[in-house]
């Protein structure tokens, strides 16, 4: 039976006030129509999405932020005769199909919206027993095998069997432009994911550590056509920079343990510029609290002391198998896997305890601030 509509759901967003409700709905409706062609209505927490590629309408609304779930659904009037027949055709279908048998025990969930001549314990029993006529199957309502929801909204009713889970979060646009330190390894990416489901547009950047690794940029490119699957409605553009010739800068005049600190304090800095011209309101890295020698507690404040935005670790208390799995579950981990070269420019005993006047000092040595403005001027977009 050809689903007639979607019926999608909103959570976060429903618990805000009137005012950021309406402009987070509306920002919502926006981005999902960025990306599919359809008309949608709007009534009371819910959104009915009217599309004639159902396929599609699946892959855009679970890479959605903002939606919690949704369901294709049929629909008919809210009449007891014209319920039986369209519930008697969808279970029949569900059993031609092999997804429903008179082995499994069922159970129907019914809502209702608005006024009625019956109350939803009614409509439910008056259901089953349409779907018992089909199957003669048992019901079981505390942990059925199988079930079918009605939604009853005055003179609508809707029935669907699935609840398809969507990433939930805020749209992305509600929050804010930042600037995402970019890498091809597993974290940033994860980080990245994280602040689009916050609500946060992305501007990526990606430092190219040529020769001390591999000059290729497909693979980042890669990784940023994933994240942007899911910033539907939002910008999200990729930046980058050679940054190879700062690097043997720092190797050549800095104390060679604080090669990593300096090499991160640039990045951060660099970034701050890139987030001036953008309009970002913060910073964004895939720091994890202890999982590398830059990620020590002192490390990361002697890296951070020299910008002034915010910056934000949405993974600082994440271990990595829990970084690996979202990895996994978004798509970019299979990407950031490919094997490449490691950075040849990390030090054999790199800094773990920097002291903040000492990277001071270095930086003052390689004059920072002019350094910092080269790297800014040559930043580059990169097509994705």
């Amino acid at each position: 039976m050809k689903k007639e509509l979607i019926i999608v759901r909103y959570g976060e967003i429903g618990i805000k006030g009137p005012i950021v409700r309406k402009r987070f709905e509306n920002r919502l409706l926006n981005n999902i129509k960025s990306a599919l062609e359809c008309r949608i209505e709007v009534d009371q927490g819910r959104i009915f999405l009217h599309t004639d590629d159902q396929e599609l309408a699946r892959q855009v609304l679970s890479k959605t932020f903002g939606v919690v779930s949704f369901s294709p659904a049929v629909v008919t009037e809210t009449d007891f005769d014209y319920i039986k027949e369209k519930l008697k055709a969808y279970t029949e279908e569900l059993v031609q199909e092999g997804l429903f048998s008179g082995e499994d025990s069922f159970a129907i969930r019914c809502r209702r919206v608005g006024k009625h001549s019956f109350t939803s314990q009614q409509m439910a029993a008056f259901c089953g027993s349409v779907v018992y006529g089909v199957t003669q199957s048992k019901v079981d309502l505390t942990r059925p095998d199988f079930e079918i929801f009605l939604e009853v909204r005055e003179d609508e009713t809707y029935l669907f069997h699935q609840k398809i889970p969507g990433p939930g979060g805020l749209p992305v646009g509600t929050q804010g432009r930042v600037v995402a330190l970019l890498s091809t390894g597993i974290d940033s990416p994860v980080a990245c994911y994280l602040m689009m489901k916050r609500g946060c547009s992305i501007t990526a950047l990606h430092f190219n550590n040529h020769p001390y690794t591999s000059p290729d940029e497909e693979k980042i490119k890669k990784i940023s056509e994933k994240l942007k699957e899911y910033s539907h409605g939002a910008r999200f553009d990729l930046f980058a920079v050679d940054y190879g010739e700062f690097l043997s800068k720092c190797i050549e005049d800095a104390p060679s343990r604080m090669t990593c600190v300096l090499c991160k304090s640039g990045m951060y800095q660099t970034a701050e510029k890139l987030a001036q011209r953008e309009g970002a309101l913060a910073l964004v890295d895939g720091n994890s609290l202890g999982q590398v020698a830059s990620q020590t507690l002192p490390n990361l404040v002697a890296t951070r002391h020299f910008t002034t935005l915010p910056l934000l670790s949405p993974l600082i208390g994440w271990d990595k198998v829990e970084i690996e799995n979202l990895a996994k579950k978004i798509g970019t981990y299979t990407l950031s896997i490919i094997p490449e070269e490691g950075c040849s420019a990390a030090p054999r005993h790199p800094e773990t305890h920097a002291e903040l006047e000492k990277v001071v000092e270095a930086q003052n040595k390689l004059k920072m601030d002019k350094e910092v403005d080269n790297l800014a001027f040559s930043l580059r977009r990169m097509k994705i």
